[in-house]
This record gives C-alpha cells, structure tokens and sequence, in this order.
C-alpha cells in the first residue's frame, strides 16, 4: 500500500508541471491585436461610427462575417466526387496467339 502511495506521489508530483505549462497562453501582441481590428474593419465594422447604440451588434455581425469567411476558405477544400464510365482494357495473361 506504501508503494502505491509514493508511486502516485511522484506520477502526479512529474505530471503537474506539465499541465500546468500547457494551460498558459501568451497574451495578445499589439500587432496582433491590430491584425483582428483591420481583418473585423475588412469584414464590415467601422469602429469610428457614432451610432453606439447598435455596438454589440455591429461588431458581432463583422466577426460571424470573418468567422464564416474563415471556415469557407482555407488550406484546400471539398474535392467534388468523379465518376468514370464505360468499358476498360482488358489484359490476357498467357496464350498470345489469340
């Protein structure tokens, strides 16, 4: 039962640390924050307009609007199916002097 113990103590004492690390994130650049701006501007938002009554709602039509341009385009695509028809070669092994 010791040994149960103190091999689980030390599993979990090596496998924190690593859970830990991988649940950090950077925070954003400020290059990458203006990236998000200018793509969401792309995408319709104009943050300069004085209409504030309708912010949330503005901003949250730009980013389904980059978000489904995003998942329509990317590293390739959908290839479409082909059907090929008609009669192929045949190939005879053996006797040629048919």
């Amino acid at each position: 039962m010791k040994l149960i113990v103190s091999v689980a103590a030390v599993s979990a004492a090596l496998l924190l640390p690593l859970a830990a690390f991988a649940q950090s994130s950077a925070p954003l650049t400020r290059a990458e924050v203006r990236q998000q701006v200018i793509e969401l501007e792309n995408a319709g938002y104009n943050p300069s307009t004085s209409d504030s009554t309708a912010y949330p709602e503005n901003i949250q039509a730009a980013q389904n609007r980059l978000d489904a341009a995003k998942a329509g385009g990317g590293y390739g695509g959908v290839a479409d199916g082909s059907v090929t028809s008609g009669a192929g070669r045949r190939f005879y092994q053996g006797d040629d002097s048919q």
